[in-house]
């Protein structure tokens, strides 16, 4: 749900590129599943960096040569990849805009609810947490690039991958490679085809979210929207979708019947 326009196209792509310069730089990475304490490697002796873009304990300093060349290159490339994320802070969600709701969220506050869906969700037997987290900060990222594309703009259904699919790879060449893009491409491409447990759960969450938002706005600013939730209605896989879509329309519900 953006207003930006696609930026998928060849000159919409060296547009792109002029904005932010080419980065030959390694990849910043961070250890995901490693104690923060790791991050005491800064205050060890002289030495080469890990393949990771940290030092191993013991093993190197900030003062080394090559050390120091690798974060210099490292932060040239995360910075870029986060100056390009911030469109997702500004960028606000187009279903709303097209409905006339003032002061919209944005993709990445749609994002950030689904996050904390995942933080406080319920264990549940057999799923990552951390992974569903992963995805929902992901799942929508290439919108940064291509816009949010919404089935109001009349674009099929594999051509909107295919441009969300340039667009990400074109965010991980900024982002300089290496394994955290490489992650970023598996968690996208796990959820844009629904192929685990934790991709299935997370879009729910992506239905929860839309439809907790279209409540908020009804109340907010008098409204029924009542497009999200028909769109939505018998589409929830998980049983915690379930569970909560049912909670948010049963409070729209009781709201409607006092209303009415």
């Amino acid at each position: 749900m953006a207003m930006k326009p696609p930026l998928s196209s060849p000159t919409s792509t060296r547009l792109f590129r002029s904005f932010l310069s080419p980065c030959s730089a390694s990849p910043l990475t961070l250890r995901s599943r490693e104690s923060t304490s790791s991050f005491a490697v800064f205050c060890s002796s002289p030495g080469n960096p890990s393949s990771d873009g940290f030092f191993s304990k013991g093993s190197s300093s900030l003062h080394s040569t090559n050390g120091s060349s690798s974060i210099s290159s490292n932060a040239s490339s995360a910075i870029d990849f986060l100056t390009l994320c911030h469109r997702l802070k500004t960028t606000k969600r187009k279903g709303w805009v097209n409905h006339g709701i003032k002061g919209p969220e944005s993709i990445a506050d749609h994002m950030y609810r689904m996050a904390i869906m995942a933080l406080i969700a319920p264990d549940l037997s057999n799923i990552d947490r951390e992974r569903c987290i992963k995805i929902a900060i992901v799942h929508d990222i290439a919108e940064a690039i291509v816009g949010d594309i919404t089935p109001s703009d009349g674009v099929p259904k594999a051509e909107k991958s295919r441009r969300e699919k340039e667009a990400l790879d074109e965010m991980c060449r900024i982002l300089g490679g290496g394994l955290r893009a490489d992650e970023i491409k598996e968690l996208w491409a796990e959820y844009e085809n629904n192929s685990s447990v934790e991709a299935s759960i997370v879009k729910d969450f992506d239905k929860v979210e839309m439809i907790l938002q279209a409540l908020e706005y009804e109340t907010e600013h008098g409204k029924v929207l009542d497009e999200f939730f028909l769109s939505t209605a018998g589409k929830f896989q998980s049983d915690i979708g379930k569970s909560w879509a049912a909670e948010v329309v049963k409070r729209r519900n009781s709201r409607l019947e006092k209303r009415f």
